[in-house]
Protein backbone atom coordinates (compact mmCIF):
# COMPACT_ATOMS: atom_id res chain seq x y z
CA UNK A 1 0.00 0.00 0.00
CA UNK A 2 1.01 3.46 -0.81
CA UNK A 3 0.62 6.46 1.78
CA UNK A 4 0.70 9.87 1.57
CA UNK A 5 -0.61 12.96 4.00
CA UNK A 6 -1.77 16.36 2.31
CA UNK A 7 -3.46 19.23 3.60
CA UNK A 8 -7.23 19.48 2.43
CA UNK A 9 -6.66 21.52 -0.14
CA UNK A 10 -4.47 19.11 -1.90
CA UNK A 11 -6.92 16.58 -1.97
CA UNK A 12 -7.74 16.08 -5.67
CA UNK A 13 -11.64 15.71 -6.24
CA UNK A 14 -11.55 12.08 -6.51
CA UNK A 15 -9.72 11.65 -3.24
CA UNK A 16 -11.88 13.83 -1.62
CA UNK A 17 -15.02 11.76 -2.86
CA UNK A 18 -13.04 8.60 -1.90
CA UNK A 19 -12.35 9.01 1.20
CA UNK A 20 -15.48 10.56 2.12
CA UNK A 21 -17.02 7.49 0.84
CA UNK A 22 -15.29 4.75 2.83
CA UNK A 23 -15.15 7.07 5.56
CA UNK A 24 -19.41 7.03 5.13
CA UNK A 25 -19.64 3.51 4.11
CA UNK A 26 -17.89 2.40 7.41
CA UNK A 27 -18.97 4.81 9.97
CA UNK A 28 -22.38 5.41 8.68
CA UNK A 29 -23.54 2.24 7.04
CA UNK A 30 -21.70 -0.46 8.26
CA UNK A 31 -21.69 0.41 11.93
CA UNK A 32 -25.23 1.91 11.76
CA UNK A 33 -24.44 5.13 12.93
CA UNK A 34 -26.13 8.06 11.67
CA UNK A 35 -24.64 10.92 12.53
CA UNK A 36 -23.01 14.04 11.25
CA UNK A 37 -19.91 12.73 8.63
CA UNK A 38 -19.17 16.19 7.14
CA UNK A 39 -18.39 18.03 10.42
CA UNK A 40 -16.93 21.01 9.00
CA UNK A 41 -13.55 19.97 10.39
CA UNK A 42 -12.00 18.44 7.54
CA UNK A 43 -10.98 21.50 5.67
CA UNK A 44 -8.61 22.45 9.14
CA UNK A 45 -7.18 18.98 8.98
CA UNK A 46 -4.46 16.61 7.27
CA UNK A 47 -5.22 13.61 5.26
CA UNK A 48 -3.45 10.14 5.27
CA UNK A 49 -4.47 8.30 2.35
CA UNK A 50 -3.58 4.62 1.44
CA UNK A 51 -4.14 2.86 -1.92
CA UNK A 52 -3.56 0.21 -3.16
CA UNK A 53 -1.16 -0.72 -6.48
CA UNK A 54 -4.37 0.33 -8.55
CA UNK A 55 -4.97 3.91 -6.94
CA UNK A 56 -7.88 2.65 -4.93
CA UNK A 57 -8.37 4.08 -1.81
CA UNK A 58 -8.14 1.68 1.01
CA UNK A 59 -7.27 3.32 4.11
CA UNK A 60 -7.47 7.34 5.44
CA UNK A 61 -7.27 9.10 8.62
CA UNK A 62 -7.42 12.51 9.76
CA UNK A 63 -4.87 14.31 11.34
CA UNK A 64 -7.05 17.36 13.78
CA UNK A 65 -4.13 19.79 14.20
CA UNK A 66 -4.01 21.35 17.90
CA UNK A 67 -6.21 24.07 18.33
CA UNK A 68 -9.03 23.11 15.73
CA UNK A 69 -11.76 23.58 17.97
CA UNK A 70 -9.91 23.92 20.98
CA UNK A 71 -8.75 20.62 20.65
CA UNK A 72 -5.24 18.94 21.07
CA UNK A 73 -3.24 17.48 18.26
CA UNK A 74 -5.04 14.18 17.02
CA UNK A 75 -5.73 11.12 14.87
CA UNK A 76 -9.36 10.48 13.71
CA UNK A 77 -11.62 9.09 11.49
CA UNK A 78 -9.06 6.02 11.33
CA UNK A 79 -10.56 3.84 8.70
CA UNK A 80 -9.50 1.09 6.33
CA UNK A 81 -11.53 -0.55 3.59
CA UNK A 82 -13.06 -4.11 4.41
CA UNK A 83 -11.05 -6.09 2.04
CA UNK A 84 -7.95 -4.55 3.44
CA UNK A 85 -8.44 -5.49 6.70
CA UNK A 86 -6.43 -7.89 8.66
CA UNK A 87 -3.21 -7.34 7.03
CA UNK A 88 -1.37 -4.61 8.56
CA UNK A 89 -2.74 -1.57 6.56
CA UNK A 90 -4.35 -0.16 9.44
CA UNK A 91 -1.08 -0.41 11.84
CA UNK A 92 0.47 1.34 8.46
CA UNK A 93 -2.24 4.07 8.56
CA UNK A 94 -1.44 4.73 11.76
CA UNK A 95 2.32 4.81 11.56
CA UNK A 96 1.85 6.90 8.61
CA UNK A 97 -0.38 9.48 10.46
CA UNK A 98 2.17 9.45 13.73
CA UNK A 99 5.30 10.09 11.32
CA UNK A 100 3.51 12.98 9.82
CA UNK A 101 2.72 14.25 13.21
CA UNK A 102 6.09 14.16 14.50
CA UNK A 103 7.73 15.70 11.27
CA UNK A 104 5.45 18.60 10.98
CA UNK A 105 5.08 19.51 15.05
CA UNK A 106 8.05 17.65 16.27
CA UNK A 107 7.80 15.15 19.37
CA UNK A 108 4.36 15.83 20.69
CA UNK A 109 1.10 13.98 22.16
CA UNK A 110 -0.80 12.79 20.23
CA UNK A 111 -4.63 11.66 21.57
CA UNK A 112 -7.10 8.79 19.37
CA UNK A 113 -10.76 8.84 20.32
CA UNK A 114 -10.95 5.42 20.29
CA UNK A 115 -13.50 2.53 19.56
CA UNK A 116 -12.86 0.73 22.63
CA UNK A 117 -12.63 -2.56 20.71
CA UNK A 118 -9.07 -1.34 19.30
CA UNK A 119 -8.00 -0.36 22.43
CA UNK A 120 -5.26 -3.34 22.48
CA UNK A 121 -4.38 -2.23 18.48
CA UNK A 122 -4.05 1.51 19.47
CA UNK A 123 -2.46 -0.25 22.97
CA UNK A 124 0.49 -1.83 20.25
CA UNK A 125 0.93 1.58 18.40
CA UNK A 126 2.19 3.32 22.23
CA UNK A 127 -1.48 5.11 23.15
CA UNK A 128 -2.10 4.74 26.96
CA UNK A 129 -6.10 4.72 28.02
CA UNK A 130 -6.62 8.16 29.90
CA UNK A 131 -9.98 7.93 31.36
CA UNK A 132 -13.46 5.87 31.37
CA UNK A 133 -15.07 4.39 28.38
CA UNK A 134 -18.20 6.72 27.16
CA UNK A 135 -20.71 6.03 24.57
CA UNK A 136 -20.41 8.50 21.31
CA UNK A 137 -22.93 8.17 18.86
CA UNK A 138 -23.69 4.41 20.38
CA UNK A 139 -20.41 3.15 20.33
CA UNK A 140 -18.22 2.91 23.19
CA UNK A 141 -14.98 4.63 23.12
CA UNK A 142 -12.08 5.43 25.44
CA UNK A 143 -9.83 8.51 24.90
CA UNK A 144 -5.70 7.29 24.69
CA UNK A 145 -2.95 9.43 24.25
CA UNK A 146 1.19 8.43 22.89
CA UNK A 147 3.18 10.69 24.54
CA UNK A 148 5.95 12.33 22.65
CA UNK A 149 9.00 10.08 22.95
CA UNK A 150 12.52 11.21 22.25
Amino acid sequence: MLFKTVAFHELSLNELHDLLKLRTDTFVVEQACAYPEIDGNDPKCFHTLGTDSGGVLRAVARIVPEGVNGKQLSIGRVVVEPSARGRGAGRKLMEEAISFCESKWGKTTVKVAAQLYLKEFYRDLGFVPTGDVYPWDGIDHIDMLREAKD
